[in-house]
């Protein structure tokens, strides 16, 4: 349990930005192609950092991306790129930043709430 008696998870007992996630959104269903997009891109930037890296800087990431709508996203062009590789308020890696246009590029081609399907395809059956 935390200082306040709430039972959670030992991770997030950790940093204050961990307990309000771990209070507010891991563990509860995403839905919508938009907010997956986000939760995608936010996993691949974390790829060799700490969630709590991006957990910080997803303020920023939103800022800088559009706030994961897609299509804005996927009409980024080299210009955007250097932005975002200027950007301190993301993590500034070229091919996370090259992967996540190309991701949005791919998504604007499958019909809205394909992703959504896809993802939650994958899910397991309810629980007895």
């Amino acid at each position: 349990p935390g200082p306040d008696g709430l039972p959670r998870c030992p991770w997030s007992l950790s940093a204050e930005d961990y307990r309000a996630y771990h209070d507010t959104e891991w563990g509860r269903p995403v839905r919508g192609d938009r907010e997956l997009f986000e939760r995608l891109t936010l996993e691949a930037f974390q790829s060799g950092l700490s969630w709590l890296t991006i957990l910080r800087r997803r303020e920023g990431f939103r800022a800088a991306f559009g706030h994961f709508r897609i299509a804005t996203v996927a009409a980024f062009g080299p210009q955007d790129v250097t932005r975002l590789l200027a950007d301190p308020g993301i993590i500034r890696n070229r091919a996370k930043i090259e992967a996540t246009l190309h991701n949005a590029r791919v998504l604007t081609e499958w019909p809205e709430g394909r992703l959504t399907d896809l993802i939650w395809s994958r899910a397991p059956g309810p629980r007895p």
